[in-house]
């Protein structure tokens, strides 16, 4: 580009080459949600969610840019009038001359991806896909891929030690980390996946790892999960497993391209306090 002003388009093109479009499923809404493809880039503001106080941050920070994992509009809606809350947020965003990009499940299945980061925070090794990227579909191009992860601890640790690990390990929230199991069995092998993986409790039973962490695990089916004998659980706040892949963004950016990338460290979970049940005298 020489002494050319990066732009949105090229800031694009640096993500979708790591992360191509055609990756996402079908369901997914990625790509670039609002801004102008030629419009000059310096600061790109990097986010889990796109919520108003993120996009205050990039606004404050200076930012031009904003790359969010959650797509602001994976639904339809009628209307992006201002009285709504999503349409508040586009309205700021224009405002403020701001683009938005939304890379989410072709950065999930990537290799690496959104749960190889979650896995180098807890230092698992030998990585392989919790569910490979299904024969004959655009992301099985690169091998390797799927959704989530499988790799060995350094060193065998109790459940009850994981637990406390992991929660040092990822970003903090009010939620924590918390884990269904016997305390004292011994964990080597482990599962991840970065965001809700409920519906991977099979695929991590079938692996014969002795656990599996994730988010937004619901109660049915994490005590079915527990009662047929499956690898102990760790349950994380939505949130703090996904920020890790954050880091790797910014590092992919600042190698592509002349701009200022950040990653947010601003807590999106929704969930504010925490208050641990006391026993009835």
């Amino acid at each position: 580009m020489g002494g050319s002003p990066v732009r949105v388009a090229d800031v694009i093109a640096a993500v979708e080459r790591r992360y191509p479009p055609a990756w996402a499923e079908q369901w997914d809404r990625v790509g670039l949600i609002l801004g102008e493809p030629d419009a000059p880039v310096r600061t790109v503001w990097c986010v889990v969610d796109c919520v108003p106080q993120t996009v205050a941050e990039a606004i404050d920070a200076g930012a031009q840019m904003i790359i969010a994992h959650h797509p602001l509009l994976l639904r339809g809606v009628s209307s992006i009038a201002p009285t709504t809350y999503k349409g508040r947020i586009i309205h700021q965003l224009i405002r403020g001359g701001v683009a938005l990009y939304t890379a989410h499940t072709n950065a999930d299945v990537a290799r690496p991806g959104v749960s190889d980061a979650l896995a180098a925070r807890l230092g698992l090794t030998d990585l392989r896909p919790l569910v490979p990227a299904a024969a004959g579909t655009p992301a099985a191009s690169v091998d390797g891929q799927g959704a989530g992860r499988i790799g060995t601890l350094p060193q065998p640790v109790t459940l009850a030690e994981l637990t406390s690990r992991a929660a040092a390990a990822l970003p903090a929230t009010t939620w924590g980390v918390r884990a269904a199991g016997d305390p004292e069995r011994m964990i080597t092998t482990m599962a991840v996946c970065g965001g809700a993986g409920d519906s991977f409790l099979d695929a991590a039973a079938a692996a014969g790892v002795d656990s599996y962490l994730t988010s937004d695990l619901r109660h049915h089916p994490a005590a079915d999960h527990i009662a047929e004998a499956g690898p102990a659980l760790l349950d994380a706040a939505h949130w703090a497993t996904e920020r890790p892949w954050l880091d790797d963004l910014v590092g992919l950016l600042a190698t592509e391209l002349p701009v200022r990338a950040t990653a947010s460290d601003l807590d999106t979970d929704p969930w504010t306090l925490h208050a641990p049940s006391s026993p009835t005298s």
